[in-house]
């Protein structure tokens, strides 16, 4: 497969841009999207009263967020490739204004669906920041800004519960919504005054059947994941879904190998440093969400159970704000060993923090200062890890390609988030204690689920041995100062 690369003269050609003021600008607007993950979260129980609605029905404001944003991730990366990467990350920054705005305005239910969906059809920002980062930076800049851009996503999510939580304490619950809103247009004017449109494209016709049967493939595979614990795991409707996606995932790959432009060049995909880099992405993604899941709840469980800790919404934000400062340190760290011994061990070292993180947990979740301890060694694992899955990503594909590669490989990671969630959720709802007259997970519960997370880690390290040796000399595949020259790619396979 070869893209031909048709460069023109330099005449006329802008200055190179302000690397610092790209970055920062690009990390901010990650940041601002990982925001809508934590947005809701402490107002989940009371989301049936302020929407009139059941809570099963109230919970579709959530998984709405999830299969629109797992949708629109591989989707909006393959037409960043072909009409502009700079170009598709501003219409999902518009997405999530809109959909904040529809949210703030909401009283009832479907209002608030269809604005959680527009948030969710934001979620290809960071894989799209991190794409236009290797087209428009000179290439010694590159390793530390995607460590950075990549850990934007842990970053914002920990940096926002406390935030969300004290406004929700004190605010009518729609001002959560209005101030997305308000930083999503704060990153837009950013956006459009400092970041440049990269000049690296594909062109060609868009695949839109592959896009429609990869979007039906992710949602009924995530639909029966996300629900599978209120259907019934082996009710017809769960298995069903899980049937259907198996089929359409099969129809969907044998029609993309034959077709000339297809979604997902699975081919390159099936490249040993690519897959093993996604499926390593999948156990870590699987391996933080089980973090997020537990701590929480532990910090939150009255103490007379005796292991909780007793402490409100807005103390567990502030407790497990931390990591989010340990993840964005690390990525510096990251970059800087990913510079000297390459992105496979960098990756690998992550993975065996992540799971040392986890297992600390086990022996130690009695305190707070534990909680503070066990969250910043496994964000620090995992600021280590996520900083080197875009260079191993990056230096194993085409630049035309970078978009719609760095897009899967996020979507994997959202994959192993979903995928930790229904488990621990069957954990947690099958090992329980009574409390007060109501069942509550017990202590061996959250450890179980720890415990899980640390083989997931270790999983990961496991499936990153089977990438290639890193040589010094390696490059991206188009280097990443040569790509602020203004280049087009014609788009014929070969």
């Amino acid at each position: 497969m070869s893209h031909p690369l048709a460069r023109h003269a330099k005449g006329g050609s802008s200055a190179p841009p302000r690397s610092n003021a790209v970055v920062g600008v690009l990390a901010f607007a990650g940041i601002v999207v990982s925001l809508m993950q934590t947005l809701v979260i402490p107002i989940v129980p009371e989301l049936p009263r302020y929407l009139d609605a059941s809570p099963s029905n109230a919970a579709w404001a959530i998984t709405a967020t999830l299969l629109a944003a797992a949708v629109a991730t591989p989707v909006v990366g393959r037409l960043g490739d072909m009409f502009g990467k700079r170009r598709m990350l501003l219409v999902s920054v518009v997405l999530l204004v809109s959909g904040s705005v529809v949210c703030a305005l909401s009283d009832s239910l479907v209002p608030m669906i269809v604005g959680r969906t527009l948030q969710g059809l934001a979620a290809a920002v960071v894989p799209l920041g991190i794409s236009i980062m290797r087209d428009v930076l000179p290439a010694e800049r590159l390793a530390g800004s995607t460590a950075l851009m990549s850990a934007s996503l842990g970053v914002g999510g920990a940096l926002g519960l406390p935030a969300a939580a004290f406004i929700a304490d004190r605010y009518d619950w729609h001002m959560l919504f209005w101030i997305s809103a308000a930083l999503g247009v704060v990153a837009l004017a950013l956006l459009v005054l400092i970041v440049p449109e990269s000049k690296v494209r594909t062109g060609g016709s868009f695949d839109l059947l592959g896009s429609l049967g990869l979007s039906a493939a992710l949602v009924t595979l995530l639909l029966a994941v996300s629900k599978g614990g209120d259907w019934g795991w082996t009710s017809g409707t769960t298995l069903g879904l899980f049937a259907a996606a198996v089929l359409v995932f099969l129809l969907w790959g044998r029609y993309e190998l034959r077709t000339a432009q297809p979604l997902v060049d699975l081919r390159t995909t099936a490249r040993r440093q690519v897959l093993f880099t996604n499926l390593a992405s999948v156990a870590l993604g699987f391996s933080m969400f089980a973090m997020s899941l537990v701590l929480p709840q532990v910090l939150q469980l009255p103490e007379q159970t005796g292991y909780g800790l007793g402490r409100s919404m807005l103390d567990v934000g502030l407790i497990l704000a931390p990591q989010g400062l340990v993840m964005m340190a690390m990525s510096a760290v990251s970059a800087a060993l990913t510079k000297a011994k390459g992105p496979k061990v960098t990756l690998m070292i992550g993975a065996v923090v992540v799971a040392a993180g986890y297992a600390l947990s086990i022996v130690v979740m009695s305190e707070v200062w534990h909680i503070v301890l066990v969250a910043c060694v496994i964000g620090g694992g995992v600021g280590f890890a996520y900083g080197a899955m875009p260079a191993l990503i990056m230096s194993a594909v085409p630049a035309s390609e970078t978009a719609a590669a760095n897009s899967l490989n996020a979507l994997m990671r959202s994959m192993g988030t979903s995928f930790a969630s229904a488990l621990a959720g069957v954990i947690l709802a099958q090992m329980t204690t009574g409390f007060g007259g109501h069942a509550l997970p017990s202590e061996n519960g959250f450890k179980t689920v720890m415990a899980i997370g640390a083989g997931a880690a270790l999983l990961a390290f496991f499936l990153a041995s089977f990438l290639p040796r890193w040589k010094a000399a390696s490059e991206p595949a188009e280097p990443a100062g040569a790509a602020a020259e203004p280049a087009e790619i014609s788009g014929a396979r070969s």
